[in-house]
Parts: structure tokens; C-alpha cells; sequence
């Protein structure tokens, strides 16, 4: 168990905790959710002690272990991938590193048996025979293939070293795992393959992320982050942002009978009580949410972008044709013959280990960059609207505020107009005046989706959009497009989104593509039976 007692934090005049009191009990997943800037990393910091400046008190049950997964991707460059996996559990680790130098001393002492006899002891009470063959199992799990496994890190890419740090905070069984956005970076095979451990998994999870369908999936309850404090919710992410919906909607309708909104509620915690993450527990959390009663579930404060596509016309039935579309980058091949067809009204999420070709796929597309050999042909009646990954060359102009940064876009060039949209996108009173060299990273996407609202196109292109947004964006990102009547092209780490958004799956390959004309959970499932 791990619990907080009266914490507080501040960052100056900032207070990020004020009387924070929390339990995290075994057995289950807790989401951290809360407003970017919330404090969600800093307070897994706390936790992890890494952060010890707070006031109040953290309590850990003695003698539990805490994994943490670690950002820094570049932290065992010389170290190799087995070891760095067995890292994860120091103390064993230590017990190993003593061992193997003890025994490969040329002058082995009757003081050095007595000692290695206990190391040995200790290495059995802490499952130590087993221990290369579970990183092996875990690394292999997650697709680091056998032969990287005595390789240095500094000879992996960058996704497969993220895949390496999160099994080397899984390894060793702890009894407590605080992990920062895991998915991040990883293949959905890998994705699936780390929900389903996580849901058999029956020690303490905290687990920060951006995805919805990974917290649906694996979480219990939610902890949610929200003016100074932490209130724990049961269920998955779904139920807690639906029942934040209706508690405030029941709030404001106040002229309706008490009996009709028990009804209401009553008929909303039937439809969330089966829900399948940590199906063990799915009959005590199922009572838990019986229980539930209006003065339970409370509004949340979070704020929702509205984002709205309409295209200004209706595009015709032919859409794109690509032939043979080829590119290399660098001497490396990214595109090799490249032929697909768009169809009127299709959602095409599109995959792949190499995200490199789907943005050089995207700005071929848009124009941004021209193919080796190939072509490709728009029909006469599409209107294009683009998401680059990229978005830097559209805040170049550092001393522009929102409102003019907008009204480039705009048709409508009126203040009032641009103010409006810029409203909708969170970017009210004072917001809208802000400079462009000031925003975050969300702040600009929220711009970018403004401007492509603003385009009225018929086919929208769409490179990594959820990257940097917050839930909430995201959420409203999500429905937006669900609602949009056109085409769309797009990518997306975002496993809900593109199970809700696509109709088609397209994967490139070295080789050229895949079309597996399925829809995107039929493609997880594929996948999740080739990984077995």
C-alpha cells in the first residue's frame, strides 16, 4: 500500500498540492488524470522519491518495492538490454553483480564461500534463477527479439529502448509500479501486450497516460487531479469523464425531480458495471458503483474544446488515386512502390513501424515534398485540409497574437468572427492575445485544428494529431471527426481514436503496403493472435 498524508507542494507562489489524503491500495490500477499542468508527473515524482520537498507525509507498507519507468531514453547506452532489464530490481541486481565477482576470483577464500553461500540464499529468497530467462521473457513480450538482447542499448532505435525501460520497470514482481505515459511510442502489438499484463497484474498500479482506450482498458479507478487535490473515482476513464457529463448536467438541471435523476443515474452505472478491465474484480467493483449515489459523482472542472468539421461541398466519387509512389530519404527507402485508391467518404488510419513514411506519404500528398518516380492524382472536386506532424513553419512569425495568427485563415476577417472560433477553442478574453512564441505544444494544436476547421475542406489529413493534446482535446478531437461527413486520412498512437474514427487500415511497408480492408479492432485482434 502506498498513501498520502496532508501533502502539499508549491513551486513558489504556485501551489500544485494543498491537503492532498490518498490510499492506493493492491490490486488495483489507478489512472492520474488532471489538466496538463496539473501536476500528474510531478506527483508520481512524489511518490517514486524523487521529489522529496513537500509537506505532509507519503507512506509506503515496509518492505514493498516501488518501479518506476524512466524517461531518460539515453540513461544505459553502454550497458547491454538483458542487464539493463535485471537493473530494474537493484537489490537482486547487486546480489547478481556480487556473486559473479566473487566467484571469478583466482583466489577464492573460505570467507568469500561463507559470503557467496549467503548471496545465494539471498539470490533464491528473490527469485534470481529465474531472472534472465523472465527480463528474456518480458523483452520478448514487448518485441525486442532475441538477438538485441546482449546488444548495447545505444545500438537500438529509440522505440525499442522505450520497450526496454518498460520491462525493465516491470521486472521482479513490485509491489508497486508507477508508470509515466508507457504507451508512448509503442507499436499496438506492444500496446496490447502491456494492457493485458497490467490487467493480470495483482500488485499497486499508478499509471499516468493519454490514451483512453489503455486506461479503459486496465484501470479500476480513477484519481482525479483537479483544483489543488486528488478524488479517487471508481472505474475506468470512460465512466468517470460520462458520470463528470451527467453530474453536471443533473447540477444545472435543478427542476427535475430527484427520483427522475436517481433513475437517470441508475441507468447510467448498469451500462459501465461490466466493464471488462481487471475482470477479477468486475463483480466488487460492480457493488462499489451499486452504492454509488448522486452526492458521490461530482462535475468536473475540466474544460472541452469544440471542434467541428464542415466541408463547404459535398466531394465527388472519385477521391485520390496513388500509383507506384516511391521516395528515398537519406539513402534509405521509405516509400517503394506505393499504390492505393481512396474511395468517397473513407477513414483510413494509416500504420506502420516506420512512422517516417507516413508523414513522407502525407507531404507528397499535400505537395510538401516530391516522389522519386510515381504519382498520384486528386479528383476535381476535393478540397484538401492538412495536419503536419510538424507545425513549427506555421509559428514562425513569433510576435503574432492568436487573433491575427487566426485571421490569416479566415474567410471572415471580422474580430468578432475570429474571437468566436478562437473561443471555442479554449481561447478566451485575454487567452486570444497571446503570442504565438508563448503557447505550449496542446495550445498550438488547438490553432492548427482552428485553422482547419476554418478551411471548410471535403478531406482532411491528419499526421499524429493527439500528440500533445489532453484528454479532453482529445475526447473532442475524437467526436469531431466521428461527425465529420467526408474522407479522412490519418495516424494516430491513439488506439480509441483510430478504432472509432477508421474504416480501413493501411499499413506501409519496406516492401510497399498492406490494404487489410478490415476494420481497426479486427486488425488488433490479427495482431494480437500473430504475437501468440
Amino acid at each position: 500500500m502506498i498513501s498520502t498524508e496532508n501533502l502539499g507542494l508549491s513551486f513558489g507562489s504556485n501551489k500544485l498540492f494543498a491537503g492532498v489524503n490518498i490510499k492506493f491500495l493492491p490490486g488495483n490500477c489507478y489512472g492520474l488524470i488532471g489538466a496538463n499542468g496539473s501536476g500528474k508527473s510531478t506527483f508520481l515524482k512524489i511518490l517514486s522519491g524523487e521529489i522529496t520537498n513537500y509537506s505532509g507525509n507519503l507512506h509506503i507498507s515496509p518492505g514493498q518495492r516501488v518501479a518506476t519507468l524512466n524517461q531518460n531514453h539515453f540513461a544505459y547506452e553502454d550497458v547491454e538490454v538483458l542487464q539493463v532489464v535485471l537493473m530494474g530490481y537493484p537489490e537482486l541486481y547487486a546480489v547478481m553483480q556480487e556473486k559473479d565477482s566473487l566467484y571469478a576470483k583466482a583466489d577464492f577464500t573460505e570467507a568469500d564461500g561463507t559470503r557467496a553461500s549467503e548471496l545465494e540464499g539471498l539470490c533464491s529468497e528473490m527469485n534470481g534463477w529465474e531472472a534472465e530467462s523472465n527480463a528474456a521473457s518480458l523483452l520478448a513480450g514487448l518485441g525486442i527479439k532475441t538477438q538485441l538482447h546482449n546488444q548495447m542499448m545505444r545500438e537500438l532505435t529509440g522505440s525499442q529502448k522505450v520497450k526496454v525501460l518498460l520491462a525493465q520497470a516491470l521486472f521482479g514482481d513490485p509491489d508497486i509500479l508507477l508508470l509515466d505515459e508507457p504507451t508512448n511510442h509503442l507499436d499496438a502489438a506492444a500496446i496490447r501486450w502491456v494492457e493485458n499484463f497490467l490487467v493480470n497484474f495483482n500488485k499497486t498500479v499508478i499509471v499516468v497516460s493519454h490514451d483512453r482506450h489503455f486506461l479503459n482498458h486496465v484501470c479500476t479507478h480513477m484519481a482525479d487531479i483537479d483544483f489543488g487535490n486528488i478524488t479517487l473515482y471508481t472505474g475506468n476513464y470512460d465512466f468517470w469523464s460520462e458520470s463528470s457529463q451527467l453530474a453536471l448536467k443533473l447540477q444545472q438541471d435543478q427542476n427535475k425531480k430527484l427520483s427522475e435523476k436517481a433513475e437517470e443515474l441508475k441507468a447510467f452505472i448498469a451500462r459501465f458495471s461490466a466493464n471488462k478491465s481487471k475482470s477479477s474484480q468486475a463483480t466488487s467493483r460492480r457493488k462499489q458503483l451499486e452504492k454509488l449515489n448522486l452526492e458521490d459523482i461530482k462535475p468536473s472542472s475540466r474544460r472541452y474544446p469544440f471542434v467541428c468539421f464542415k466541408p463547404e461541398r459535398e466531394a465527388g466519387d472519385q477521391l485520390l488515386r496513388v500509383q507506384g509512389l516511391t521516395k528515398t530519404i537519406d539513402g534509405s527507402k521509405i516509400l517503394n512502390n506505393v499504390t492505393f485508391t481512396v474511395n468517397k467518404k473513407d477513414r483510413i488510419v494509416f500504420v506502420g513501424a516506420n512512422e517516417l513514411a507516413n508523414t513522407t506519404l502525407f507531404k507528397i500528398l499535400m505537395g510538401e515534398l516530391e516522389p522519386d518516380s510515381g504519382s498520384f492524382t486528386w479528383g476535381v472536386t476535393t478540397s484538401q485540409s492538412y495536419f503536419p506532424k510538424d507545425n513549427t513553419a506555421f509559428f514562425s512569425d513569433t510576435s503574432v497574437n492568436l487573433v491575427d495568427w487566426l485571421r490569416q485563415y479566415s474567410k471572415d476577417k471580422n474580430d468578432s468572427f475570429v474571437r468566436g472560433f478562437l473561443g471555442r477553442m479554449l481561447f478566451s478574453g485575454e487567452e486570444a492575445l497571446k503570442t504565438v512564441n508563448v503557447i505550449s505544444g496542446g495550445e498550438r494544436v488547438r490553432c492548427m485544428l482552428a485553422r482547419m476547421m476554418l478551411s471548410s475542406a471535403n478531406v482532411l489529413l491528419l499526421d499524429g494529431p493527439t500528440n500533445h493534446l489532453d484528454l479532453e482535446s482529445i475526447t473532442a478531437l475524437n467526436n469531431g471527426l466521428m461527425a465529420f461527413p467526408g474522407t479522412i486520412l490519418f495516424t494516430s498512437q491513439d488506439l480509441q481514436f483510430n478504432e472509432t474514427i477508421s474504416t480501413r487500415v493501411i499499413e506501409l511497408t519496406p516492401t510497399g503496403l498492406i490494404d487489410y480492408g478490415i476494420s481497426y479492432e479486427e486488425y488488433l485482434k490479427n495482431l494480437g493472435s500473430t504475437a501468440q
